[in-house]
């Protein structure tokens, strides 16, 4: 097994693969303390002042001189980011691994020439207040349908829809009307209340092109008993979706998202660049991967700059750096105070050291599209969305933007799921291993039995059987399947 790794060859620091004790020798470096898994060791003297390099870019600069064999971190290093920034386009176009594949995946052909993955019956709310009564229609229609014609029906409960105004609310209909139109769903149930801001027909009005024949809308207050009325609409959808039949079709439908949570210092060795891998091979089959989580691209975002495929997709970038910045200083907060609690103990020292390995999950591909919060993507290959890091809320809206599912990469571990099957896929062999009822599938082995292209090929076996639906989702086994709309405004 390898027990450490030099990133880059002009790195000043190593990243232990084990836990390494004082005295131990790493990379000719004797240690001169004990040194936790995956955090970082410095191979030269650094001088106070003196930048801190990983993957061959800065990660921060040293707070005090750190000697050779020294433990690299928060205690003697901090961040070289501070506000705004001015950029400039400098295309650079990294060469791109992969090849064209005659790998199939078996799919539903939807009316909108969309593609879906599942064929699931969804009751989506127009607000909070149904919830209880959205899971009484769920739970009682279950008892009385074969689900095993169907995929499963479901409601995604959230408290929004009423007291909301302005940006929030809008957001609020548009996400929900995006689910509505989500390819993974044979069917869908809107259910509202009749009295709350996200007003049923206001809805509906506003929704766009969709499948009228297979969506239904229900006020509550309209009718003498919402429960029998709504099982009768499901009852309707059901019986036209039940005999839908998975077609064979290239790789080339596959929208996919690209998300990570609980880093740790082995996400931008292991899963973020098994990811990037991924991505690239998509957009070399047409397919699309789509990327969020604006704020862990600050200190990184130079990078994906200068992949925009032209100077328009740069401009779009910039201002889905920048208007995120201006989000965080409009509400006082520092822009750069990231990384978590979990994050620092598990290895990543500044925000340029989680940044670097998050746009890892690109891989080397141009950006062929940039999306705003309820945008639908409309351009293959890698497309960035603006998302906050928060796990519910970027997965809600990388789905929504009609991914059919989404790939989380984890150092710590979750077993949250979003609406569409979410595969967890683990950083190091330890969290796989203590949590197989988690993870789908663990990039650990990259350092101790697989090469890349060995683990890409059996990640995209599972993600091609999970596409097929010849396997679940982890999140899926254990129906875990959640939504959180991004709040920014006043609550009435």
């Amino acid at each position: 097994m390898q027990e450490f790794i030099i990133i880059h060859e002009i790195d000043n620091v190593a990243v232990v693969l084990r836990p390494f004790k004082k005295g131990e020798v790493v990379a000719g470096v004797t240690l001169l303390e004990d040194i936790p898994q995956a955090h970082k060791v410095a191979l030269k003297p650094i001088k106070n002042g003196e930048d801190v390099i990983k993957y061959g870019f800065p990660i921060g600069h040293a707070t005090k001189d750190i000697k050779v064999g020294e433990h690299v971190h928060t205690h003697n290093v901090a961040t070289n980011l501070d506000d705004v920034i001015t950029y400039s386009y400098q295309p650079n176009f990294p060469k791109v691994l992969g090849y064209k594949s005659d790998r199939t995946v078996d799919v539903y052909e939807r009316k909108s020439g969309e593609y879906g993955i599942r064929n699931e019956l969804w009751v989506i709310q127009t607000v909070g207040c149904v919830s209880g009564m959205a899971d009484e229609i769920v739970r009682r229609f279950r008892e009385t349908h074969d689900m095993s014609k169907i995929d499963g029906i479901y409601t995604f409960q959230h408290p929004f829809g009423c007291s909301q105004m302005g940006g929030d609310l809008d957001f609020t209909r548009t996400l929900l009307q995006d689910m509505v139109k989500h390819p993974n769903a044979g069917g869908v149930l809107v259910l509202s209340l009749g009295c709350e801001e996200n007003r049923c027909d206001v809805f509906e009005q506003t929704l766009g092109d969709y499948d009228k024949d297979r969506t239904r809308f229900l006020i509550s207050q309209e009718v003498e008993d919402e429960v029998e009325t709504g099982l009768k609409l499901l009852d309707e959808l059901y019986n036209k979706m039940k005999d839908d039949k998975r077609v064979t079709k290239p790789l080339s439908v596959l929208r996919i998202g690209l998300k990570c949570g609980g880093s740790d210092g082995m996400s931008g060795i292991t899963a973020n660049p098994l990811l990037g891998r991924l991505s690239d091979f998509l957009s070399l089959n047409d397919a699309t991967s789509v990327l969020g989580e604006v704020p862990e691209m600050f200190g990184a975002e130079q990078l994906l700059m200068a992949r925009a495929k032209d100077k328009a997709t740069f401009d779009e970038i910039v201002d889905l750096i920048n208007n995120f910045k201006r989000y965080f200083k409009d509400h006082n907060q520092v822009i750069y105070d990231n990384p978590s609690p979990g994050n620092k103990a598990g290895g990543i020292t500044t925000l340029e050291d989680k940044s670097l390995g998050c746009v890892q999950k690109g891989g080397s591909s141009k950006v062929n599209g940039v999306l705003k919060m309820g945008d639908r993507v409309k351009v293959k290959g890698l497309n960035l969305i603006s998302t906050p890091g928060n796990d519910l809320v970027a997965v809600t809206t990388i789905a929504a933007a009609g991914c059919q599912m989404v790939l989380f990469t984890t150092g710590r571990g979750t077993p949250f799921g979003g609406f569409v099957p979410t595969l967890k896929i683990a950083t190091n062999t330890q969290l796989a291993t203590k949590k197989e009822n988690w993870i789908d599938f663990n990039a650990g082995a990259l350092v101790d039995k697989y090469t890349m292209d060995e683990l890409l090929e059996k990640f995209l076996d599972l993600i091609c059987d999970v596409a097929s639906g010849k396997k679940q989702a982890k999140n899926e086994i254990n129906n875990f399947r959640e939504i959180s709309i991004f709040k920014d405004g006043v609550i009435l």
